[in-house]
């Protein structure tokens, strides 16, 4: 049994929610994304799931690495729990289905990485986004501007990872870091509105689909 991420099947229409659930501000640990990969080979392996949606509940996506664990390793263990960060984000995006990440409130360093690793992104019109780990002394999670630059650019995503500034939701959006704003209330339910799109796909189809475009 999982303590910080769950996996929910929708009663109808092929949508899975991948639910992170570490209160306060669901911080990776390196539990949280060994969590994270299990859960999303679990998704990948389901056949009657057609859609992802990635949540962190209605308050917050997620703040980014645990800066409180961080401190508590070695050289060693660091890279070992950028390692299984790597994984857990490259693990969601290898999901062969559409996916879509519902985001709330903050998605920071890696939860902002966690978030490009979806398909598509809808946010709160009041989110903040940013890849903020320079502003703690660390540098980007691993992978991170690359799926940064690959979304907005590499003179934006330079911007951003250089100074670890907070994107508002209306530069997100302007930037391509998110596809859709809604009201914060609504941003799960926009989300399923997405992923709902694909109920009647076939799912081999949907997979070949989205294979093709990391050939």
């Amino acid at each position: 049994m999982n303590e910080f991420v769950s996996v929910h099947l929708a009663d109808e229409g092929g949508v899975a929610t991948l639910l992170l659930s570490r209160l306060p501000t669901n911080a990776m640990t390196r539990q949280l994304c060994r969590e994270l990969t299990e859960a999303a080979a679990e998704l990948g392996a389901c056949t009657d799931v057609n859609a992802v949606i990635v949540f962190g509940g209605h308050e917050i996506f997620s703040a980014g690495c645990d800066l409180p664990e961080l401190h508590t390793l070695d050289p060693q263990e660091t890279a070992g729990a950028a390692l299984v960060c790597r994984r857990a984000v490259d693990a969601v995006a290898a999901i062969p289905k559409p996916t879509v990440a519902a985001v709330t409130g903050y998605a920071l360093g890696s939860g902002l990485t966690l978030a490009l690793a979806a398909d598509w992104r809808v946010s709160g019109d009041n989110a903040k986004l940013g890849a903020t780990e320079i502003l703690n002394g660390l540098a980007p999670a691993d992978g991170g501007p690359a799926r940064l630059a690959r979304a907005v650019g590499e003179s934006k995503a330079k911007d951003l990872v250089f100074t670890g500034r907070f994107a508002g939701a209306e530069e997100a959006l302007a930037m391509g870091l998110v596809d859709e704003l809604v009201a914060p209330d609504h941003v799960y339910d926009a989300a399923c509105t997405w992923a709902l799109r694909f109920a009647d796909s076939s799912p081999q189809v949907l997979a070949a689909a989205k294979a093709a475009f990391v050939r």
